[in-house]
């Protein structure tokens, strides 16, 4: 079998979901994955490995009693860091939002965990989300991860960075 960070969304939920694979491995492949490669790249700005592994377990559970976790069983995905999940800073690349903790999930970052995703890391955006580069002040440069000298776009260029890395399977851009 591939490296659990390169099999597909697909492949991923129907293993975990068939028992065949639990969702803490391949949680824990992506964060050792986002380990390897997330220092040279700057996509991912806040991570979140207790809480992904706790959630995976969740899911396993879930699975282990007979319940379908959802579409994305057990599947690692990143969040924009302009989207509200509770406990974490919203800070859409702000110096002035660093502590501006969401006191509850927006609907979009609700509906994935609803839907069985283990969010893993929230990812770097330009300050605003407003420029065609992902650069700011507070959390620094994202790099594409083919080629250093290219930009990997923006206002999502670390939800995209993330996904191309294989540091997770989905991202929520905008």
């Amino acid at each position: 079998m591939s490296e659990l960070w390169q099999l597909s969304g697909h492949e991923i939920a129907d293993l975990v979901r068939s028992k065949k694979l639990s969702a803490v491995e391949v949680t824990k492949a992506h964060l050792s994955r986002m380990d390897t490669v997330n220092s040279k790249l700057n996509a991912v700005v806040q991570e979140m490995p207790d809480a992904a592994i706790k959630d995976a377990e969740e899911i396993d559970r879930l699975v282990k009693s007979g319940n379908d976790p959802g579409v994305l069983c057990g599947v690692p995905v990143t969040i924009k860091v302009l989207a509200d999940q509770k406990g974490y800073a919203t800070t859409n690349g702000l110096k002035l939002q660093k502590n501006l903790i969401a006191e509850a999930d927006s609907p979009i970052v609700s509906n994935i965990k609803k839907a069985g995703g283990v969010i893993i890391g929230r990812t770097n955006t330009p300050a605003f989300s407003l420029r065609w580069f992902t650069n700011n002040d507070l959390h620094g440069q994202t790099l594409n991860p083919h080629n250093k000298s290219i930009t990997p776009g923006g206002s999502s260029g670390g939800s995209g960075v993330s996904v191309a890395a294989n540091e997770c399977i989905a991202s929520l851009g905008s």
